[in-house]
């Protein structure tokens, strides 16, 4: 009976320190297993959105955005073609109360219109009761004059909190 206790008290030891070994392991594995390939990183940077809105928007501030090849492929590396389209695509900080200056122009019709296809990874950074306005003619004149590419998108603006969301398409040629 003396070697049964025995054998049934090392094991008890050996799977007391064990299990949290190889549950530490497990988490050191996941956490520094290579991210998928093509997933999307929400960006927080404004140097490059600053450089490509200044004469539309001004400077911005606390962006979260998203910018990617929309025609690459996540299965599969491709040839790129002649042309790629960029889609840039975020909310960003304006300075006070330029939301409400820039929807006040009477040059431009601004209506009330919800988002529509924000991406996934964006979406916490949206807010839930934003009455976002949007009008097509600024979007036109922003959009030719201020950024040097043939682009075509929308900026969405939330009055209230001094937020604009973008979202378009480059073509590089």
């Amino acid at each position: 009976m003396g070697t049964q206790r025995g054998l049934t008290s090392r094991r008890r030891l050996l799977l007391g320190l064990g299990a949290p070994l190889l549950l530490g392991a497990a988490g050191l594995g996941y956490a520094v297993w290579p991210e998928e390939e093509g997933a999307e990183k929400v960006r927080t940077d404004v140097g490059p959105l600053n450089r490509r809105f200044w004469t539309a928007l001004g400077d911005v501030s606390d962006a979260h955005w998203l910018g990617y090849n929309i025609d690459e492929s996540d299965s599969e590396r491709t040839v790129p073609g002649p042309d790629v389209r960029m889609r840039l695509v975020g909310t960003a900080h304006l300075k006070r109360g330029a939301a409400n200056r820039i929807t006040r122009d009477p040059a431009h019709h601004f209506e009330v219109k919800p988002l529509s296809a924000v991406p996934g990874p964006l979406q916490p950074y949206i807010p839930a009761s934003s009455g976002w306005r949007q009008s097509d003619t600024y979007d036109k004149r922003a959009l030719e004059e201020g950024l040097n590419v043939v682009p075509s998108g929308t900026f969405s603006f939330d009055g209230i909190r001094d937020l604009v969301y973008f979202d378009f398409v480059f073509y590089y040629a």
